[in-house]
């Protein structure tokens, strides 16, 4: 008897450790929302103002944050810690725009179902639009959202100027299942929670 108590225990545990239960394929709004809030970190893509990329796509692992963790934490927006000294950062300089791919991969989600990254079925969703620097009355949630999941952050150098910002949000294209891309609209994103 204690031994099934444990393991009700214990998938109860992994079961809020994942933010909940995946939302179902017909709810892909609700699915872009639950991934970003269950992943750590995502592929930003930017064009290249690096001499001898110039004009190239380029990506970079970056860490972020919707919120703390947990199944009522996540706000959607995808906050970023960053310094004028990365590289990738130099090219929003020059060109805001950006595209930003998260996978459950990074989860325990497919490798405990067995799924290969690239199987639709390891959800990913792939955002467009541009890097912002949030504004002071942002910055404190920016802040929260990143430092809950990144505690490291905190100490790092502060002579590198670091400096909160958010993925504004244009595009969302959601693959979490078999039969290509779906489309989500910001306005549906932001209207369900996750």
């Amino acid at each position: 008897m204690a031994g099934l108590t444990l393991l009700c225990v214990t998938a109860a545990l992994l079961l809020l450790a994942s933010g909940g239960a995946i939302p179902p394929p017909e709810e892909a709004a609700r699915m872009a929302r639950f991934v970003l809030h269950n992943c750590d970190w995502g592929a930003l893509a930017t064009l290249s103002a690096q001499e001898g990329l110039r004009g190239q796509p380029f990506a970079n692992i970056f860490s972020l944050s919707d919120g703390p963790p947990g199944p009522f934490g996540g706000s959607g927006v995808p906050y970023l810690y960053l310094t004028d000294m990365e590289i990738s950062v130099q090219d929003l300089e020059i060109n805001s725009n950006a595209s930003l791919t998260v996978s459950l991969a990074q989860t325990p989600y497919c490798k405990k179902h067995k799924y290969d990254p690239q199987n639709p079925l390891c959800a990913h969703i792939i955002f467009c639009g541009s890097i912002v620097k949030v504004n002071d009355s942002e910055a404190g949630l920016a802040k929260k959202a990143l430092f809950s999941r990144h505690p490291e952050m905190e100490s790092w150098p502060k002579d590198h100027n670091w400096f909160f910002a958010k993925f504004n949000i244009t595009n969302i294209w959601v693959l979490d299942y078999f039969g290509g891309l779906k489309i989500v609209t910001p306005e549906e994103y932001y209207s369900v929670k996750p």
